[in-house]
């Protein structure tokens, strides 16, 4: 369970605050995943037959005590996370989007720096076509040369697979050419969310224990924006 605590119970040097950011195309769960990634209900997610999330919206989490050890001492998180709009959008021009993308990185992760931009993907849709790699072009100019080393895929409805027979390493043995490239070439960074059997606050533990080993792997490293 995580601990929640109140800014003044900590000082600067026992808190780390982690910057996030979510892309991938329309109804790929991108606002939910947010949510729980935040502990909270900060964005607006619902299913729709068209693009839902129209603006940039940053999220904060809660404190959360002692989720980790660093130097010896006990480490208090704060989660940080940039909603995006789908890409491509149904509404919005992907020139608009893109803009849109590039000013909200600058303006909240100019400075502090974004440890990790997460390509969220439905486990349930093949990643495949010319629409699909839209999101992938999209974080390669806005993160540019290194995006390699700051991107990882978020799976969501990765409760289908299992509905549908397959394990994990199964269902990545049997996926798309196109998805096994970006998972070489992102040095198979990946998560699956679940939502069947398992509480919100277990999921969210999960997740954020993984992100946190490939900013670990990246040396807590970040890409800053101008």
């Amino acid at each position: 369970m995580l601990n929640l605590c109140l800014p003044t119970d900590m000082t600067d040097s026992n808190k780390m605050i982690i910057n996030l950011a979510l892309f991938g195309m329309t109804q790929s769960g991108k606002s939910s995943a947010g949510n729980i990634l935040l502990g909270s209900t900060d964005f607006h997610s619902s299913f729709s037959p068209c693009s839902v999330t129209k603006d940039c919206c940053l999220g904060r989490s809660c404190h959360l005590c002692g989720f980790m050890r660093r130097g010896g001492q006990e480490i208090t998180l704060q989660i940080q996370v940039l909603d995006t709009p789908g890409y491509p959008h149904s509404r919005l021009k992907q020139e608009h989007v893109k803009q849109e993308v590039k000013e909200a990185l600058a303006h909240h992760f100019g400075q502090e720096g974004l440890h990790l931009a997460l390509l969220v993907q439905r486990a349930d849709v093949p990643l495949c076509g010319q629409e699909a790699s839209s999101s992938v072009q999209m974080i390669q100019e806005l993160l540019g040369h290194a995006w390699k080393n700051y991107t990882a895929i978020l799976f969501t409805h990765a409760e289908k697979i299992e509905e549908a027979g397959f394990s994990e390493d199964k269902y990545l043995h049997e996926a798309s050419d196109t998805l096994l490239t970006l998972l070489n070439s992102i040095q198979h960074r990946y998560i699956f969310q679940y939502k069947k059997g398992n509480s919100l606050n277990e999921q969210r533990i999960k997740i954020l224990e993984r992100i946190m080993e490939f900013i670990k792997e990246n040396c807590y490293q970040v890409l800053t924006f101008k």
